[in-house]
């Protein structure tokens, strides 16, 4: 049984008498990333700082392996990477991952293996002795990450670890975080959504310094009503609607967004549904982008309930 590393009750915290957080209550079980999204100054900066020891909340408790956050003992169990972490131009990288190494408490001989370790980890062993000026912006950020994982930490926070990437560098990280994983916690803060519903199969979602929880995927595996999303090439929208809703299954087509079609269906009467509509694609000579199963992130934290 897996167990619980994070606890927030009730945690409230006000600037100048205004909530960033507002009851925020949640658990976070060891084992699979979680995403944590929401808009511009919804909290989430303020929520990663209290993890992190740096902020006390107002109201409210937290704890995480048992402990309050800022902990000592909590030293080599959690680490954090910052959005807007930079390295110090005047040192190699190696010196830099080996000085933080022994502000953990390894020793020189140990510091120095454990820098060649989390820099083999991102894929940077070569870049040990060269300066950060002499590094892309993707592998800075690598680095960053390697910082993150001195000592393998139980828990990560990631604060926007793949913000200005390229799709090579995003996928790298991306892999990272899936081979450390169940090992290692990583909690990511992200306005990528696409990139979230890839890794985390349990999104937390701040609005207004409130927070909601959604497991991915769980509710609709349970039931008989599931959906797909199609991204299709320019298109008729209402042909396209007309023709799904013709298929046998199909209990509602709609069309949220231009070129963009949810359909929701019944497993249990046709569970072959995604044959039928790629069937139904092909006799009309449409082209589609993308044909994924169940609803889009955005769809789901955003739009699902209004």
């Amino acid at each position: 049984m897996s167990r619980t590393i994070i606890q927030c009750q009730q945690l409230g915290h006000y600037y100048s008498g205004k909530a960033a957080l507002n009851n925020v209550s949640f658990e976070v079980v060891e084992g699979e990333p979680v995403g944590l999204v929401g808009p511009n100054g919804a909290g989430k900066t303020t929520l990663m700082n209290i993890l992190c020891g740096f902020l006390r909340p107002t109201l409210g408790s937290v704890s995480l392996f048992g402990l309050n956050p800022g902990n000592p003992e909590l030293s080599d169990k959690l680490s954090a990477l910052p959005q807007d972490a930079r390295l110090d131009p005047t040192f190699t990288i190696g010196e830099q991952l080996q000085f933080f190494a022994r502000l953990q408490g390894f020793s020189s001989k140990e510091a120095n293996k454990e820098a060649v370790r989390v820099l083999d980890l991102v894929a940077l062993k070569d870049s040990f002795k060269e300066k950060p000026v002499a590094l892309s912006h993707g592998m800075s950020k690598r680095v960053s990450i390697a910082q993150a994982l001195i000592g393998s930490p139980q828990l990560i926070l990631l604060d926007e670890p793949t913000a200005g990437l390229d799709p090579i560098n995003i996928r790298n990280i991306r892999s990272i975080i899936s081979e450390l994983s169940p090992k290692t916690t990583f909690i990511i803060s992200s306005h990528d959504l696409e990139e979230l519903g890839r890794v985390c199969q349990q999104i937390l979602l701040l609005e207004n310094g409130i927070m909601s929880s959604t497991r991915l995927n769980m509710s609709e595996n349970d039931s008989p009503t599931r959906f797909f999303t199609i991204q299709m090439e320019p298109c008729l929208a209402s042909e396209v609607i007309g023709q799904l809703k013709r298929l046998a299954g199909v209990i509602h087509v709609s069309n949220p967004q231009k070129n963009e079609f949810i359909v929701e269906y019944n497993y249990e009467i046709e569970p072959q549904i995604d044959l039928k509509i790629i069937t139904c694609i092909t006799d009309n000579h449409w082209q589609y982008r993308q044909f994924s199963r169940g609803k889009t992130l955005e769809e789901k934290l955003f739009f699902e309930k209004q």
